[in-house]
Formats: structure tokens, sequence, C-alpha cells
């Protein structure tokens, strides 16, 4: 079955930050913090399937708490941050929400996300993905991280269901 055929049963999104949301540059401010960049097609994507209802999941290794305040600004309330075994973060949050794996797509860049991307109903990520990921992604984006690849996704997604250009689609 193709991954656009599984794409109607979705109803969570699970995200990986760096490289994924970011580019994966990091920045040094004078003062020494590290700043990263997100695509505003992202951005808006996020929002809207929040205002669909879908559950925005974000799961990164990262410890960037500016991070933390711009996807809660999107009104995503599920962020695990410093995370540094992905999968029983993931495996938690579906159990204690009732999620069947099967409505799950992950999109996810390197190593660390190749345990969670096995086990979803849909597995995606960037183009620039690592070779590993790629090899095992149900859906390569023609974009690369940091760039609308995660809008690349939800906009798939929520055309498939009907749910992309609608009244909500007309604000953020």
């Amino acid at each position: 079955m193709s991954y656009k055929q599984r794409l109607p049963k979705i109803t969570t999104f699970i995200f990986d930050v760096d490289g994924v949301l970011t580019d994966g540059s990091v920045i040094l401010d004078s003062s020494g913090e590290m700043v990263r960049t997100m695509h505003t097609k992202d951005g808006y994507a996020l929002q809207h399937a929040v205002k669909k209802g879908y559950n925005i999941v974000i799961i990164t290794g990262g410890n960037s708490i500016m991070v933390k305040k711009r996807l809660e600004g999107l009104g995503i309330r599920d962020v695990f941050i410093a995370v540094h075994d992905k999968l029983p973060v993931m495996n938690k949050y579906l159990k204690e929400n009732q999620i069947n794996n099967q409505e799950v797509l992950y999109m996810g860049d390197d190593i660390p996300d190749f345990p969670c991307l096995k086990e979803v109903g849909v597995s995606t990520c960037p183009h620039d993905a690592a070779i590993e990921i790629r090899e095992i992604s149900d859906y390569i984006s023609h974009i690369d991280g940091g760039k609308g690849c995660v809008r690349d996704v939800i906009e798939q997604t929520l055309r498939v269901q009907n749910k992309w250009m609608d009244k909500d689609a007309y604000s953020w």
C-alpha cells in the first residue's frame, strides 16, 4: 500500500526539530546562545493542523527554550525537549492518548529517529535526511529540512482528508 493510501487514517503528526523544522544549522550569538531558524510555511501548516484538531507532537534531543516557545506559540502543547531516547517517549504519548501507531505520521531526519520511524503508519523524512532514514521512509519529501518539508507532509495529509482549503485556512 502506498503512503498516500495511508494518509486518510492519520490523526497525529510527530516531528523532530533539528534537521526537520530547522535546517540543522546552529548559530551562536554573542552571549553563546544557540539560534535556529524555522520556516514560516511550516509554522502556517502546523497551526492550521492544530486548528483542524490534529495531534501535533514534537520530540527532540535539543534543549532550546526558544524553540519550545515558538512551537507553543503555534498552539502545539506536546513538546518534548532534551529527549535521549525518542521511542519510549513516543510510545508513552500514544498509549496515554489512546492513539494507534497506524494513525501516526512521523518525520525525522537522522539516526535517533530510526526506531520511531519503524513503528508508525507513515514514516517520512526531508530530502536531505541521512541515507539510513531515507532507506526506511515511506515518503521522502522533495524539500530539505527547515525549508518547508513539514508543510509538505501536513498539506498532503489534509488535502487527502479534505481539510486543507476551507474557512479555517484563511487565518493564523
